[in-house]
């Protein structure tokens, strides 16, 4: 199997990037050859170090404004490396058209939503002010619009009586380090597809590998035992 090479990009402290690194053995389909980050301090540099994958640093800040300066000076470093699939990790970047549409299909987001609910920032806080009972991450690939492109896996988590920002977060965070290799492995290994606008998977039970349920099976299936 010959992998995809693989360009993370981070603004951060790259726990997603790190869950994805630590399942990117021999096996996995994408071969992580480059971790950005557009802040020299971001500490998720020093994890991609610590694992032996070769990182750069374009500073955001450098470019005072010019988004197009920016995104090519990142893609001469891209194409260093020669990446051919890039996994966006916690990058605080809202990248322009031009470059979404040369990456379509091959540029990949994680957002901690149950999508198309709650797009932007501050999510969590949000979705306890809605009241609602499930919240969770969605993985998709990336179009101009932002949190807009099709959605490739979801992960749904219960939102409890006494949540707080910070627990909820850290429940859905639990959810995005299972979640995303999954899905970017799915996208490496050539079983993800765009029909009618949205993302078909291929070779794997859509039903179930697609979305995480917001119980154990166990737990489940006691649950539903209980209602016979």
């Amino acid at each position: 199997m010959k992998r995809k090479r693989l360009g993370l990009l981070i603004s951060g402290r790259g726990s997603n990037m790190a869950a994805i690194l630590a399942a990117a053995a021999p096996d996995y389909p994408a071969e992580p050859v480059l971790v950005l980050s557009n802040r020299a301090d971001a500490a998720g540099l020093e994890v991609a170090k610590a694992r032996g994958v070769p990182t750069a640093v374009v500073e955001s800040r450098a470019f005072k404004g010019d988004r197009a300066g920016f995104e090519a000076a990142m893609e001469a470093v891209l194409g260093q490396h020669g990446v051919e699939i890039i996994a966006l990790a916690g990058f605080m970047r809202v990248l322009t058209a031009d470059f979404v549409r040369r990456w379509e299909g091959r540029l990949i987001n994680i957002h901690p939503s149950l999508l198309p609910a709650f797009p932007g920032l501050d999510t969590h806080a949000r979705a306890l002010a809605a009241g609602v009972r499930l919240h969770g991450c969605t993985v998709h690939l990336v179009t101009a619009g932002v949190d807009e492109g099709p959605i490739i896996a979801q992960a749904a988590v219960p939102v409890l009586p006494d949540d707080t920002e910070a627990s909820l977060a850290a429940r859905v965070l639990a959810a995005e380090h299972r979640l995303y290799p999954a899905a970017l492995s799915w996208l490496a290994a050539g079983q993800v597809r765009l029909a009618a606008g949205r993302a078909v998977i291929t070779g794997v039970d859509s039903a179930v590998d697609s979305l995480l349920n917001p119980l154990p099976r166990a737990a489940l299936l006691s649950t539903q035992c209980s209602k016979v």
